[in-house]
């Protein structure tokens, strides 16, 4: 399995914007992206179907032909934490079907791009989290940091908890929300300089935050198509 797993220093920071982004910009370079949302809680009824916007959104940016139900394996109604959602709905979430439905879309492409849900440590079962998550995927880490007062605090908690796990911080994206924060600039240089891992782009508060859109303020590394085997 190659690709990144896609966590964030809080929930509702533009995790899912940015997977969208990055599934556009890598298509770009010639890759079979497939994004994938891990969880997600939250549907609204669209003319008799449930549906997530996430989902929604990540099923937009990809071209490949994956069905919703590949790009969200694992759906709740509930819009609260995913375990409660679970509990909520008598569907508790099972580690293994888990991790084999996430491989199972991940293998439809070249690169998976796994969008964790909230933070980085998010309780899904008995012994079990997002950071569990992402250490069975074993895929390097790509931080997105939310802009706001307090990102330098939640950014540096989260790489050291993301190294203590033995995984790799390949990189972050610096995602505006909080558009009259002030000194941005000096934020963003003590987040270079403490993170010790590349700045993948700085995405501003857009209008329309389109995955073309959010894609323009991207750099991720080139990648080849015949991927490197240390991805």
């Amino acid at each position: 399995m190659r690709g990144f797993f896609i966590t964030g220093t809080d929930t509702e920071i533009g995790k899912t914007c940015i997977t969208a982004g990055l599934t556009h910009k890598l298509t770009q370079q010639g890759l079979r992206v497939t994004p994938i949302k891990s969880l997600a809680a939250g549907q609204e009824r669209v003319e008799g179907v449930w549906i997530n916007e996430d989902v929604q959104q990540l099923h937009a940016a990809q071209t490949i032909g994956m069905r919703p139900e590949q790009v969200g394996p694992l759906q709740f109604r509930a819009a609260c934490a995913p375990h409660i959602a679970a509990a909520a709905e008598g569907r508790p979430i099972e580690r293994a079907p888990l991790l084999a439905a996430i491989r199972a879309s991940a293998a439809l492409g070249d690169l998976a791009l796994v969008e964790g849900v909230g933070g980085f440590r998010v309780p899904l079962c008995a012994g079990f989290d997002t950071a569990d998550l992402a250490v069975e995927l074993a895929l390097p880490v790509l931080l997105v940091v939310g802009l706001r007062l307090g990102c330098i605090n939640h950014a540096l908690l989260t790489a050291e908890a993301i190294r203590a796990r033995g995984l790799t911080l390949a990189g972050w994206v610096a995602n505006t929300v909080d558009a009259s924060m002030p000194h941005v600039t000096d934020n963003l240089a003590a987040l270079d300089a403490a993170l010790a891992a590349p700045s993948w782009g700085h995405v501003p508060r857009l209008p329309i935050p389109s995955a073309v859109a959010v894609a323009a303020h991207l750099t991720p590394p080139s990648f080849s198509p015949v991927l490197e085997s240390s991805l």
